[in-house]
């Protein structure tokens, strides 16, 4: 499965649980990790762990597994690496402070 399947996976899932504010950005020409990173917010602990147990679920029915988690216990701010893709799922308070979009959409590319 090519990253562009995987992202309309991961934001398919975001969309049937309400995820907030769900963005795309691709960062393929930013740097050599990934292809796009998938980034939405949740409304609680509860919603925000929802909405990742969704996306691994969906990605492990089109046999995509082995999915790298950090920040589930918690659940303020939930990383799932893909490889080709990454999706982070945000306490929207957690989301303003880190700034990852504005970060890797002013971000010039790496040189390889």
């Amino acid at each position: 499965m090519d990253s562009d399947e995987k992202v309309a996976l991961i934001r398919e899932a975001m969309e049937e649980l309400k995820a907030i504010d769900i963005r795309v950005l691709p960062v393929a020409e930013k740097t050599q990790m990934m292809d796009y990173m998938v980034i939405c917010s949740g409304t609680s602990n509860i919603h925000i762990r929802s909405i990742t147990d969704q996306i691994v679920e969906r990605l492990k029915e089109h046999d995509i597994k082995g999915v790298r988690r950090e920040g589930y216990g918690e659940a303020r701010w939930i990383l799932m690496d893909f490889g080709d893709v990454v999706a982070h799922v945000f306490d929207p308070e957690d989301r303003q402070f880190y700034g990852l979009e504005e970060f890797w959409e002013r971000e010039k590319p790496i040189a390889a």
